[in-house]
């Protein structure tokens, strides 16, 4: 990696988790919430002035759908406060040291509407739930960095399908979770500062999972959308023809 030491937050997740194992970080601290907790803006500052690192992956988030319905002070505190502490720490670390830090903001495809599908990353971001809310909320605090990465994404993990039945009329362009962590890490090269929408090809629900999962049955996005007490997304596909375009120029540098 171009960058030698990385701080990951989150590392306790899938996603962190899959990264801490993907080995394509060498120089990676991985702190537990106990060690550094971002909703505590003290303590975000003291961990950013004890400890050198070069780039941020920032993963750590309330991603339970649910819980930011029922808790959604909970939600901006973790998603947004959270997010903010950190830019503030990093902006506050940049004065200090002169050099700039790589920050990697792992948002969602949740802060567009969803309802139309083909968003593009200079469309209209209207989230359909408090989660889509909290994360654009900590997009805007990262926007003020120098040197950031937003990547808007759905991912799943091939190896834990909770599931026995999903949608043929919903769709995302959701990607195995080991698919972002490469990406992640090819973003976390690039020169690209901004925000990319990170995922595969439009896909319904049914057909993404049955792939590592063929015993599940299909339904429709009605009976999943009537036995839930909070909205759901219909089509929250993305155009990712960035996405290619920097995977493929990364593939050709190697």
């Amino acid at each position: 990696m171009k960058y030698g030491k990385v701080l990951l937050t989150g590392g306790s997740g899938t996603l962190g988790g899959h990264i801490l194992k993907s080995g394509l970080f060498k120089n990676i601290i991985a702190p537990s919430s106990a060690e550094l907790d971002i909703t505590n803006a003290a303590a975000v500052e003291k961990f950013f002035e004890e400890n050198d690192f070069d780039a941020v992956i920032h993963c750590a988030a309330l991603a339970r759908i649910s819980e930011c319905e029922k808790e959604p002070e909970k939600a901006m505190l973790i998603n947004a406060v959270g997010t903010s502490n950190l830019v503030v720490a990093a902006i506050k670390k940049e004065a200090e040291t002169g050099r700039k830090t790589r920050f990697i903001h792992i948002s969602t495809d949740g802060v567009y509407q969803s309802t139309k599908g083909d968003y593009s990353e200079t469309d209209e971001a209207m989230p359909y739930n408090r989660y889509g809310w909290a994360k654009l909320a900590a997009e805007a605090s990262v926007n003020v960095l120098a040197n950031f990465c937003i990547i808007r994404t759905r991912f799943l993990d091939t190896k834990n399908i909770k599931y026995d039945a999903y949608a043929t009329d919903s769709y995302t362009s959701i990607i195995p979770v080991d698919e972002l962590v490469k990406a992640i890490a090819i973003m976390a090269d690039s020169e690209f500062v901004g925000t990319i929408n990170v995922g595969g090809q439009k896909v319904s629900d049914y057909d993404a999972y049955k792939r590592y999962k063929p015993t599940i049955k299909p339904c429709k996005f009605e009976d999943i959308q009537g036995k839930t007490p909070f909205k759901l997304s219909k089509d929250a596909s993305m155009n990712v023809s960035l996405w290619k375009k920097i995977q493929k120029q990364a593939g050709a540098e190697k």
